[in-house]
């Protein structure tokens, strides 16, 4: 009997522990769902410390490290994982994820393989990790974690987490009827389950149907106020609804920001959520708040590289450049950062503002050099980076700095999709021109001339209705000596006008009196009764014009 009952009250201390091991499991996954992730790496590393046969809870924690970008801390937990003696192989999966990273598809297959190799009959949930797997990594690959989910809905299709993650990966290919089924679905299967509901919200919110995507998520915070992932899509969704409505922006915005900080207050104010929270800011164009974070991540970590970009971006906005140059150089600098284009860009536009010359004194014109490879390079990693380009060229444009205006258009016009892809044209024409007009310049760049044409002529094949810009194309040509262009241009430039009426006529009078006498200039060696009848349409506008009077007196 006292073996018995020794026997007995071991088997329910083991039971007891595993049911404790289950139970806390499962709270840091809600943590993690709840997106409390300071939280669910507390609860975590303590399973890991004194459960180290618990190998499920090496994978969360691996995979939270993963979500941070901190990949070599989530390797130490993977690894550590995968000597467990329950759930040991889904760290495979987390390793496999990290293969992926790198761009070793092979080997991360090959991982993924040793994970579901004895996959119990009725289990699905290795086949999910996988699929998120292939979702999460830096190159999202969904039709693959579509086909891995294949399996998961051929053993358990109701399955509400099964449901959820066939959801976001049809969500990640683009295919948003069958996300909604598949997020519908789930919610239907578990009503618990409020992210699946929130997603249904996110699919609105991707449709621009913002009202009824806030609609969805005010019923996700009716369901439980105190989620908050549910706050950061509000936040997003007023960030987008703000930058489709230019009239209610700042009524948007400020909404957006609330909400971002009511996500913030219900998850952790940790370094990995300041630094999301950075990236808000970002988009938000809040810079002053931006400095303010990134002074506070600065107090919590002196040495996570990020802190530099939130610094430098901050700084350049704020007017603040020697330190936005500084930060961003050192984190560039760094191997081991994930560089992206905005990083160079404004690095790159730090360098032009420092470079920009006083009353006094000549652009820097090493400074702006360099400033201009930073631009080249972030156009180089992400094209859309031509967008951030207009408002520099014209404010160097309006300072009449038209050498270095050009300069900038020149990259900008390389978008054809850019949205300001025209005006970026016109500009880039008018600043070579008035670069090539300056008292300074002995001989025009008869080069830079060719492209300023090039340039206005894009802008007449898409718009051949906007007039100046035939006039400084007859312009350019003439300082190309090109006269057969000029007078067409010209030419040209008066039927535009005049087919506007004769009060758009009478508003350009001293811009005809212009054309009508080059044009005259033009035929005088060669056609002289065309000659003379531009010089006396000159007349008929302005009968005391000394050129046209003294042409005709020569002809």
């Amino acid at each position: 009997m006292n073996k018995l009952k020794t026997g007995s009250i071991a088997f329910f201390s083991i039971c007891a522990v595993a049911i404790s091991s289950a139970q806390s499991v499962d709270q840091a996954k809600k943590a993690i769902d709840a997106e409390q992730y300071e939280k669910a790496k507390n609860q975590l590393k303590s399973i890991v410390s004194t459960k180290p046969q618990d190998g499920k809870a090496a994978f969360l924690l691996g995979n939270i490290y993963l979500k941070q970008e901190l990949q070599d801390s989530a390797k130490i937990y993977f690894q550590k994982g995968l000597s467990a003696s329950d759930d040991s192989k889904l760290n495979y999966i987390g390793l496999g994820q990290i293969d992926l990273n790198a761009g070793n598809v092979a080997a991360a297959r090959e991982k993924f393989s040793q994970a579901l190799s004895d996959v119990r009959r009725k289990e699905v949930e290795p086949y999910i990790y996988v699929a998120q797997a292939y979702m999460n990594s830096d190159k999202p690959d969904y039709k693959n974690a579509l086909s891995v989910l294949e399996k998961a809905v051929a053993t358990k299709s109701q399955d509400p987490l099964v449901q959820l993650a066939l959801g976001d990966a049809h969500y990640g290919n683009k295919d948003q009827n069958a996300a909604y089924v598949a997020y519908r679905n789930a919610y239907s299967a578990d009503n618990t389950l409020l992210r699946a509901k929130m997603q249904q919200g996110v699919l609105l919110k991707g449709a621009r149907s913002f009202n009824e995507a806030v609609r969805l998520f005010n019923d996700v915070i009716a369901l439980d106020p105190n989620y908050g992932p549910v706050y950061r899509e509000l936040a997003e969704t007023y960030y987008l609804w703000a930058i489709s409505d230019a009239k209610n922006y700042d009524k948007n915005i400020k909404i957006a920001l609330g909400h971002y900080e009511k996500y913030m207050t219900l998850t952790d104010y940790s370094l990995t959520s300041r630094m999301r929270h950075a990236d808000f800011l970002i988009l938000a164009k809040d810079y002053k708040a931006l400095e303010v974070e990134a002074e506070k991540m600065r107090q919590i970590d002196k040495v996570n590289p990020r802190i530099l970009r939130y610094l430098g971006y901050s700084a350049y906005e704020n007017g603040n450049t020697d330190v936005a140059i500084q930060s961003l150089q050192d984190f560039i600098a760094n191997p081991a950062n994930k560089v992206i284009a905005r990083d160079y860009i404004y690095l790159g536009l730090a360098k032009l503002r420092k470079a920009e010359p006083t009353a006094d004194e000549e652009t820097d014109s090493n400074l702006f050099e360099s400033g201009l490879a930073d631009i080249r390079k972030a156009v180089e990693l992400d094209i859309e980076m031509t967008n951030d380009l207009s408002e520099l060229g014209r404010k160097l444009y309006e300072d009449k700095k038209f050498k270095e205006a050009a300069a900038v258009y020149e990259i900008a016009v390389t978008n054809p999709k850019s949205l300001n892809h025209l005006l970026d044209n016109f500009y880039l024409g008018n600043s070579i021109y008035f670069a090539n007009t300056a008292r300074d310049v002995e001989t025009p760049n008869a080069e830079q001339l060719k492209k300023a044409d090039e340039a206005f002529g894009k802008v007449i094949a898409a718009s051949p209705t906007t007039q100046d810009v035939y006039l400084y194309r007859a312009r350019t040509n003439r300082l190309l000596e090109n006269m057969e262009m000029e007078t067409k241009y010209y030419e040209q430039y008066i039927d535009v006008v005049t087919q506007k009426g004769a009060e758009e006529v009478a508003a350009n009078k001293a811009r005809f009196i212009e054309a009508y006498n080059n044009i005259g200039s033009n035929y005088a060696n060669s056609d002289v009764v065309k000659a003379k009848e531009y010089f006396n349409k000159t007349l008929q506008l302005d009968p005391q014009n000394e050129f046209a009077a003294s042409a005709l007196k020569q002809l």
